[in-house]
């Protein structure tokens, strides 16, 4: 029996794939880039809104800086009660994701906020690509001169400033690094006529994003290894090959020493299970070297990296928490 292609369902032909939907760069789940140049970020959550936090107490709201803002977050003060240490946070992201906004730090920054008790100021910085680096440096050191100026209400209320700390996490560390380092930063106590004091009391780097060409501890000698690690970091600042950069290995021949760091004490964070673990503990290493000490390093085993983040419930991330607040509330 013949057959017949009338027979057969009338399927709609599929229009022609668009040139312009190609991905030409993508970098896990944190980043897709296509032909048209629409930028894609698949792990980033939705954002929230600032507010009343029930859980803890918190409340909080948004500043515009202009060119970025930030997230303040106000843990319930009791009257009469001194002035809290400030707590400038700076989300990671690996420069190119994330924001004050995203569901993760806006949870553990409301947590942070009261366990200490601290007033936060979450900086939204630029992200790249569509803002390249320097961008998302430049903001946060705006954000950070802007909270030691007392500028806004609650911080000029609430805030002590002879107890301001950076913190950040990943490509937040990275910046928190530059932060200290900033020429800047490191003027404002003589600027304030406080000679002799350190701008900043402390600084906390969680699973800092460095590298570098060179190896250190266990880390993998590969060179196409070594090239992978920093291809986000060429892509946020383009026009730059040098995984030494100091931006980017602070530890690099050349790169300013570390012993200007503008803080009194550091405290760095490292996973096991993440690939930078080595590189957070030989800038911790490397900071006590060069400072004679006045650093703390806590290294999570068993846990990857910014596992606190996915998991802000476990042991080991109220373990951290724990300790983060210690270090701020450290004499």
């Amino acid at each position: 029996m013949a057959s017949s292609n009338s027979a057969l369902p009338n399927f709609p032909v599929p229009p022609p794939a668009d040139p312009a939907d190609e991905v030409v760069r993508e970098f896990g789940p944190l980043l897709r880039v296509y032909k048209s140049g629409r930028v894609e970020r698949p792990l980033v959550a939705p954002p929230v809104a600032p507010g009343h936090d029930a859980a803890t107490g918190v409340h909080s709201r948004d500043v515009d800086l202009g060119a970025s803002s930030v997230r303040l977050y106000l843990p319930p003060v009791a009257d009469g009660a001194g002035k809290l240490p400030v707590v400038v946070y700076v989300h990671g992201g690996g420069f190119v994701a994330e924001s004050a906004a995203s569901p993760n730090y806006h949870l553990f920054l409301n947590r942070l906020a009261a366990a200490c008790p601290a007033l936060g100021v979450s900086v939204d910085y630029r992200l790249a690509p569509e803002h390249p680096l320097p961008a998302g440096y430049d903001d946060c050191l705006a954000a950070l001169k802007w909270a030691l100026s007392a500028a806004d209400p609650w911080v000029a209320a609430h805030g002590d400033l002879g107890r301001v700390f950076v913190a950040g996490d990943s490509a937040g560390a990275n910046i928190c690094h530059h932060l200290t380092m900033h020429p800047d930063v490191r003027g404002h106590a003589a600027a304030a006529a406080a000679p002799g004091r350190a701008p900043l009391k402390g600084a906390v780097m969680i699973h800092p994003w460095f590298w570098g060409s060179e190896a250190v501890g266990e880390e993998p000698r590969d060179p196409a290894f070594r090239a992978m690690g920093a291809g986000l970091w060429f892509f946020a600042c383009p026009g730059n090959s040098d995984m030494d950069d100091p931006r980017m290995n602070p530890m690099a021949p050349g790169a300013p020493g570390l012993g200007a760091l503008a803080c009194e004490r550091v405290m760095v964070c490292a996973a096991e299970g993440d690939f930078l673990r080595w590189r957070g503990r030989a800038y911790a290493e490397a900071v006590a070297a060069a400072r004679g000490g006045g650093v703390e390093l806590l290294e999570t085993m068993g846990e990857g990296h910014v596992f606190y983040l996915f998991k802000p419930d476990c042991d080991k991330a109220k373990e951290m928490l724990d300790k983060m607040v210690a270090f701020i509330n450290a004499p």
